[in-house]
């Protein structure tokens, strides 16, 4: 018995201590796996990735300026449409398209030097005064070219309908302006707009506009230099077939310019694209000639 006493004392501080050592080893693997929980817990997902984005067009409207076209024999006004970047300073805007735009009639140019800058724009009553800096007087195109030249910026300004007359200052003063290109002066002024050396286009539209929605009856509105006045005009579908067709007269014929306006009933068919074409009737073998075509979207 005694020895059986003596032997268990002997062996109790190994137990212990081994049951310490388990005790601290499972300890260990259990705060491991604690942290690795807590870990992952707050494991963050990675950051969505931005979407590029389209990038948004300028937006843009149109505007009509006059340039001078010379040919071997005559020199004359064409009427072109620019694109520009849209303002609330449309006057402006035309203006500056004038002096820095690019024709895109073969054979047209642009008589306000480049380096002409418009001071200030004021319109009451109808009548437009624009200044100019000096550099506008260093125009040199001739007596005809600088006729058409004063015709080009007074026919631009005035196909605003809140102008009818222009008249010109250089910085701030008509005295300065009164000789204006040595030939043509300013006596005369305000200038009143004048199409009729406008030769080019021969027709133009200015009503419906380019994809404009219609509706029955169209109000159909432009300029026309053409024979005995009479301006033809249809409206087709996108499959080619007329819904209606017809024709007006304009305020005179050539050749001189005239308005015209008319309404074109037509019966909707198939809503979607269209186009409507006016034009002149050949009077050597009835073809259309000088057809202006405007899209437009139908009902």
């Amino acid at each position: 018995m005694s020895n059986y006493k003596s032997c268990s004392k002997r062996n109790e501080p190994v137990g212990k201590a081994r049951w310490a050592a388990s005790l601290r080893i499972g300890l260990v693997l259990l705060l491991v796996l604690l942290l690795a929980a807590v870990a992952g817990c707050f494991k963050q997902s990675p950051a969505p990735q931005a979407q590029p984005q389209e990038p948004v067009p300028p937006e843009t409207m149109d505007v009509a300026v006059y340039y001078v076209k010379s040919t071997d024999d005559n020199m004359f006004l064409v009427r072109e449409v620019h694109q520009v970047p849209k303002s609330e300073g449309v006057a402006a805007a035309a203006l500056n398209e004038l002096i820095n735009g690019t024709p895109q009639t073969s054979g047209a140019f642009k008589v306000l030097p480049a380096d002409t800058r418009v001071l200030g724009i004021k319109i009451e009553q109808g009548v437009a005064t624009i200044d100019f800096s000096p550099e506008v007087l260093h125009a040199n195109v001739g007596a005809s070219g600088e006729a058409l030249g004063i015709s080009s910026i007074v026919n631009t300004l005035t196909e605003f309908p809140t102008i009818e007359e222009v008249q010109f200052t250089v910085e701030g003063q008509v005295d300065k302006a009164i000789d204006w290109w040595g030939h043509v002066g300013l006596h005369d002024q305000p200038f009143k707009r004048d199409l009729n050396s406008v030769y080019e286009p021969i027709i133009w539209v200015t009503a419906p506009t380019p994809g404009q929605s219609v509706n029955s009856p169209i109000k159909i509105k432009g300029t026309a230099m053409v024979f005995e006045a009479t301006v033809s005009y249809r409206l087709k579908d996108a499959s080619g077939n007329v819904l209606a067709e017809g024709y007006t007269t304009a305020s005179t014929g050539a050749p001189e310019r005239g308005d015209f306006a008319a309404e074109l009933v037509f019966t909707p068919g198939q809503p979607g694209s269209g186009q409507l074409e006016v034009f002149e009737v050949s009077m050597k073998d009835g073809s259309d000639i000088n057809k202006v075509i405007i899209p437009v979207e139908l009902p």
